[in-house]
């Protein structure tokens, strides 16, 4: 959830003072843009939120002795106190980098797993702990200490003016009010990250968005929430309305959600920095202690505008870092949901990195030929439908996403990946599970859907057979290979 800040309040003159500021930062970051030097590697990275739970699979509230049984500055807080979060450090992707960033992962789960244990806590990699309950939610221990997340609860629910409604139909039906944001701690996600220049930002972003439908449908693992299933990869929606800071005249007003696809494609960085500016009021206020305004390198620190961006959530969000040698850029993609396999997770890694390195690159760009309401279209419909979803695509009309991945996306990533030298075995042990995952249909959310199903008629009620699955879950996540192999009960 970003830096911690130093109040859980702001005044109107704070306020004030931080948006003139956000106006400088961003002048600032214009002409650094034109003139700057940035570091251009071409580096991957990958943060991974995971969820704690006791022996019984149910959420454990216990994640500050958690981080103090594992012991690693790898590992830090979430806004939910049965979350914690592992930031991997950054690799290069060329040769065996995928490789290393599975065995690297694994190694460190499995190191996170036994110091938890001694805390008699659990990890599971997961977009939704399935065994969550509503009351779960409601007591006042949901929360992880930090000013930062008391302020953004305390932050949005000011600003909506009332208590959060989530309300999703899928396969079944949810409506409930929160008095907090505490339906968002229950989303948990994979961020990968990727280094780029000025010039190769405003093209990567643009294929992220082309492929967010498509990359969500294979990843899906997010079907049950508070004991309903709901989308394949609930996540998304639940995501939306947990912090939506706009009151229900205010959505009819058309005024744009917190957690943001976007509405256009872009020519620069720049053009969503600004559109940050302009159509998102600061969340939290906090105003950079006056030090150097520049590094030794000369690139601004910009706390305010790099601040205000940490609390607009698009699915590909923008990074600016002013480093300590020189400052650079990254695409932040934060679509994909936990899990369900250390081995799953690194073979969504490698479609994103090597699509968006293919599609940036063509000499005719896929968003010349598709309007960008039809790339969102695609998204909502694979959150709700997953592999099941049908999509529209250039040059291929309306198709069912599983069959566009099989045909059209991985023969291109391959070629992307092949474009930036990872090793032509290393490649294939990635694209051959998720060719797998989506000719079988099974991802993570099917199997959890399936699961329940089958559970449920053997004469479990839907509490038991929800602990049943996530033990299930958690035994094959620890013991099988890529979940398009896991069997069903």
């Amino acid at each position: 959830m970003g830096a911690e800040v130093s109040k859980k309040t702001f005044t109107r003159a704070q306020r004030t003072t931080y948006r003139e500021r956000l106006n400088q930062n961003l002048e600032a970051f214009e002409a650094f843009l034109a003139e700057g030097h940035f570091a251009s590697s071409g580096t991957i990275g990958l943060e991974l939120e995971l969820n704690l739970a006791n022996g019984d699979f149910t959420p454990a509230m216990r994640n500050a002795a958690v981080l103090e049984s594992i012991a690693d500055e790898a590992f830090q807080t979430e806004i939910g106190a049965f979350n914690i979060e592992l930031n991997h450090p950054a690799l290069q992707v060329a040769g065996r980098g995928l490789r290393e960033l599975e065995e690297s992962l694994r190694d460190q789960l499995n190191r996170a797993d036994a110091r938890a244990d001694e805390a008699g806590v659990d990890l599971l990699m997961t977009g939704i702990l399935p065994t969550l309950r509503r009351e779960q939610l409601q007591d006042e221990q949901w929360m992880s200490a930090g000013k930062r997340y008391a302020a953004l609860n305390t932050s949005v629910l000011q600003a909506r003016g009332e208590d959060v409604l989530i309300d999703i139909s899928g396969r079944e039906h949810l409506r409930f009010y929160a008095p907090t944001i505490a339906p968002e701690a229950a989303c948990t996600s994979v961020q990968l990250h990727v280094q780029l220049s000025p010039d190769e930002f405003a093209p990567a972003w643009n294929a992220a968005q082309i492929i967010a439908g498509p990359q969500l449908a294979l990843a899906a693992n997010s079907p049950v929430f508070l004991e309903k299933v709901l989308w394949h990869e609930t996540r998304i929606e639940l995501f939306q309305q947990s912090i939506d800071t706009r009151a229900p005249e205010m959505r009819a007003q058309g005024v744009r959600p917190r957690v943001w696809f976007g509405e256009r494609w872009i020519t620069s960085i720049f053009d969503l920095f600004e559109e940050n500016v302009r159509y998102f009021p600061a969340l939290l206020p906090e105003l950079a202690k006056r030090g150097p305004e520049k590094t030794r390198a000369g690139a601004p620190q910009l706390h305010e505008l790099r601040l205000h961006n940490g609390t607009v959530y698009r699915w590909n969000r923008p990074i600016y870092d002013p480093g300590r040698e020189l400052p650079h850029l990254r695409l932040e993609n934060r679509l994909l949901p936990g899990g369900p396999s250390v081995l799953d997770t690194v073979a969504n890694a490698a479609f994103f990195f090597g699509l968006v390195r293919r599609l940036r690159t063509a000499q005719r760009p896929l968003w010349s030929r598709m309007a960008f309401g039809t790339a969102a279209e695609n998204f909502m419909a694979c959150a709700r439908n997953g592999l099941h979803a049908t999509v529209y695509w250039p040059g291929v009309g309306e198709i069912p996403v599983s069959e566009l991945i099989v045909r059209h996306l991985l023969p291109l990533a391959a070629e992307g990946l092949a474009d930036v030298g990872v090793d032509d075995a290393v490649a294939a042990r990635y694209l051959d599970v998720l060719r797998e995952r989506a000719g079988t249909e099974q991802n993570g959310a099917l199997w959890q859907i399936a699961a329940l199903d089958r559970l449920e008629s053997h004469g479990l009620d839907r509490r038991h057979a929800l602990q049943e699955m996530t033990r299930l879950y958690w035994e094959h996540m620890h013991r099988s290979g890529p979940v398009h192999e896991w069997p069903l009960p």
